[in-house]
This record gives C-alpha cells, structure tokens and sequence, in this order.
C-alpha cells in the first residue's frame, strides 16, 4: 500500500449521517481510507478523541464585491479567507455580482481577477442577477451555468438590485430550463420606501429605525410572492437569511405542500435582536443589517427552524464594511439616517462556533444536524457534493478538529477579518476550532494560521440535484411541459 502523507488518528468523526471513531487516511489532500489502525503517514496529527467533522461551507457570504455608493468591503479575499479558515470553514461562496448596465460575463471575470492569487481555502462563485435583459437571459446566463455557476441570487428590495414581479419570473423560468439554484432575498422594496418616508419626515433617522423601516411583515409578504412566483414556475428556491416566524411559517407552509422551497438562516438572528440596533448614538450601526435582528420570541422560532427542518443552511451573510471607516458603515457621515447605514455585518470565522458552541454543546441540536446545516447541505444545493461536505473515501481532506473544552470570550482583536468590530464582542464559547485542514493542509492550527495566499482553488459547481417535492403538478410553458 503506497504511503499516507497524512494520518488524523483518534478521530471522532460525525458526517451528516454517521458517528464513528477511525483513522483517516489521506494522500494527495483526498481521503482514502477511514479505518482503525491505519499505517504510519508521512504526517500525523493526533485528534485524541475529539470530534472530527467536515470543513464548514459558507454559501453565503461577500468578499471584495464591487460597490457604486463610495462603499468597499474591508475583506478581499486574502484576509476573507484567511477568517473563514480560522473559523473551521474550507469552501465559502461568494458572489459574482452583476451591476446594472454590466454584462453578467464581466461580471464574473472581474471577480475571478479579484480573487486571483489571494485565496487560502477553495471557492466556488454565485452570480448576482441585477439587470436581466433578453442577451443575460438567453445567452448568458445558461452559458455560465453550463460552465459551473449554477447557482444565482435576486433582490426583491435594494435599488442597485432589485427585480419586479415580471423580471423574476422570466429569470426563474431560465433557472427551471437550465437546473440552477435561485437565491432570493425576499423584503417588499415599496413597503420599506413608504416607510422610510415616513420615518424620516417623523425625524427618526437613528440606526434603532433601521429596524421600524423592515418590519417582520415586509419579508412575509414578499417571502409568500417569492414562493407563489416558484411555485408558478415549478423551480426549486433558498429563502436566504431568514429572520423570523412570519416568514418562517411561509416557508412551513410551501414545504408542506410538497414545494421545493429551502431555507437559511445566519447567526444574527439567533444571537442578536433588534435591541443591538438601541441608543440615539451611531453604534447601533454596527448591526444593521436586512432584514434586520428581532426580538427574544422571533431568536427562539429560529432555533426551533434549526431543530425541525424548515432550515437547510446555516450561513454568515458576511457583509465586512469597517465602523470607523468613511468608506464603511460611515461613508454618509457619522450623523448619517439609518437609510444610508450600508446594510451587512462580519461574521464567517464566528459561525460555526457560535452555532456548535450554543446549539451542539447545550443540546439544541444534534452534532448530525450540525454538520447538515454547516457543510452537507450547502454542497448539495450548490453542486459541491461528494467532493465537498462529507468525510467519505473520494472526498477532499477537508475536516475541522473540534476543541469544546475552551473557556473563550469573543474579542475582534483576535479574529482574522479585516473588520473593526464582530458585533458577538464579549459572547462567551465553550467551543472553537482546534485545527483545520483544508485538502490534506493544516491551514489553523490555534492559535495560528499556517495558510499560503492563492492555495485555494476555484470549484465549478455541478448542476443541483435537489430532492422533488411530492407535487404531482405539471406546468405548460410556452407548449413545453415542465414536470
């Protein structure tokens, strides 16, 4: 038998379906054997019992994407995924995004070039569909999803980004044809803008309004059009970073009905609540983001989302704009109203400790869902499975060693991010990566990374292959049938 380069001996290992203690075997950064006694590698780590589980997968988050409001993001994707890489993540997904007047080609090699050289753990793209003109929808578009971009997000709010009714159904339309994935960020953009009227002529511009402007209803509604627009077009959606129980029981009632509409949720709205955004000063701005933190009720229902399967993904939504920064969360002052606060908040190296920390260690959850909500899940939807998500023979070695007897308080001058703040300051962990290997490489070990700008490598993405509801419709569109 030719000779491991690596051993993870003493593993505790949990998959999305499986706990069992083994060896991991590991050569040329794919797994190849999980047995006990495995022989001697050129390497060994000793994981000592401790849990083993599949590298996080973020497949929400924003890295170095480009802005038109005198904004930038403070990560690129050096210092992103050096963060995420700390934080027990492998793959992150960011976004390729489409401004209005841009090809969605240049779009993508804009973001090819930004990431070029930089990346220290493997990514994968999804488009942002801002202006779906007849060439984007007819030839673009199915162009980039036959070369592995086969996952898109679309805005129902946010000027630069928004789509109509109209809009939306011939892009899902093109995602039924072609077997992609669709994103949507689901806020009723004329709600949000009369109200903001009318908070702002009130003189309520503190960054509490943020929340007064984005009331739960606004994502109700426009989460159930989101699922009546799939549901006429027979296509699969993620509902993403869904914030509480009034689109929660939306999207309840769509997977009860046998539609293949998925959910994900993030870290803020299980830890944060609408209180972070308080106070007549400008701190509250640290936390805005859309749709903004609830209360204590709404953190529950999003826990109970977790634990009963309305959720599918567990991911940051990491937005990195800096506090203290004219082209950050102050780029319009630092008296600025809430309206002009750049939506978004950091959060890739903090959510899986966070989530196995507060949910795994105090019994909310399984280690099992764990692993399905962080990393399992999130390749299947976007076409990164069985090469990532799974600890399985054929798998990229990408795993995280788990420490869970550390007394750990958050503090952002210990994270990687090139933010000023993490707004979890002060949380108190019982759990933090010991160790993650990215395709066979230690690139954490704590407390240091041990990572190589422009190791990671991009992933085109497989078409997804999400389960079929139980629907027995059938749907004629332009004399096709669709089933």
């Amino acid at each position: 038998m030719e000779e491991l380069d690596l051993v993870v001996r003493n593993a505790h290992v949990v998959t999305a379906a499986d706990e069992f203690d083994c060896d991991i075997g590991i050569r040329d950064g794919v797994i190849v054997s999980l047995a006990r006694g495995l022989p001697a590698g050129r390497k060994e780590i000793d994981a000592a019992g401790r849990y083993v589980m599949p590298g996080g997968i973020d497949g929400h988050c924003h890295l170095d994407q480009p802005m038109t409001d005198g904004t930038k993001m403070a990560d690129d994707f050096h210092s992103g995924t050096v963060s995420a890489a700390c934080g027990g993540t492998t793959t992150v997904v960011p976004f390729a995004c489409q401004l209005k007047g841009q090809s969605l080609r240049a779009a993508v090699e804009d973001y090819h070039r930004r990431a070029e050289g930089k990346a220290v753990i493997d990514y994968a793209f999804h488009l942002i569909v801002s202006d779906p003109t007849p060439d984007v929808l007819q030839r673009e578009l199915p162009e980039l999803i036959a070369e592995g971009y086969t996952s898109f997000k679309i805005y129902m709010t946010y000027d630069d980004l928004k789509l109509n009714d109209r809009q939306i159904l011939e892009t899902l339309a093109v995602a039924r044809r072609e077997g992609a994935l669709v994103m949507i960020h689901a806020e009723n953009t004329d709600c949000i803008a009369w109200l903001t009227e009318q908070l702002l002529a009130a003189g309520h511009t503190a960054p509490r309004f943020h929340a007064a402007s984005r009331p739960m209803l606004v994502e109700r509604e426009a989460t159930h059009r989101a699922i009546s627009l799939s549901e006429l077009v027979d296509v699969p959606i993620l509902i993403v970073h869904v914030s509480g129980k009034e689109a929660v029981e939306q999207i309840r009632w769509a997977q009860g009905r046998g539609l293949q509409v998925y959910g994900e949720t993030c870290p803020q709205y299980l830890f944060l609540t609408s209180e972070h955004l308080d106070g007549d000063d400008f701190h509250g701005a640290k936390c805005v983001c859309s749709p903004p933190p609830r209360d204590k009720a709404n953190q529950q229902v999003i826990w109970d989302g977790l634990e009963n399967g309305v959720f599918q993904v567990f991911s940051s939504d990491h937005a990195p704009f800096r506090f203290d920064d004219p082209q950050g969360k102050k780029a319009a002052g630092e008296n600025a109203s809430f309206d002009q606060i750049p939506n978004g908040i950091p959060g890739l190296e903090t959510r899986l400790a966070l989530l196995f920390s507060e949910g795994v260690l105090t019994g909310r959850i399984e280690p099992q869902s764990f692993v399905a909500l962080t990393s399992t899940n999130v390749a299947k939807l976007y076409g990164l499975y069985p090469r990532k998500g799974s600890i399985a023979v054929g798998a990229d070695a990408d795993l995280v060693i788990w420490d869970t007897d550390v007394n750990l308080t958050i503090r952002n001058e210990q994270l990687h991010h090139n933010v000023d703040y993490t707004p979890y300051e002060g949380m108190k962990l019982r759990a933090w990566p010991g160790m993650t290997i990215s395709r066979g490489e230690v690139v954490w070990s704590a407390p240091h990374a041990q990572v190589q700008p422009g190791r990671g490598k991009f992933l085109p993405c497989a078409k997804p292959t999400p389960a079929r509801p139980r629907s027995e419709r059938r749907l004629s569109i332009g004399g096709a049938t669709q089933g």
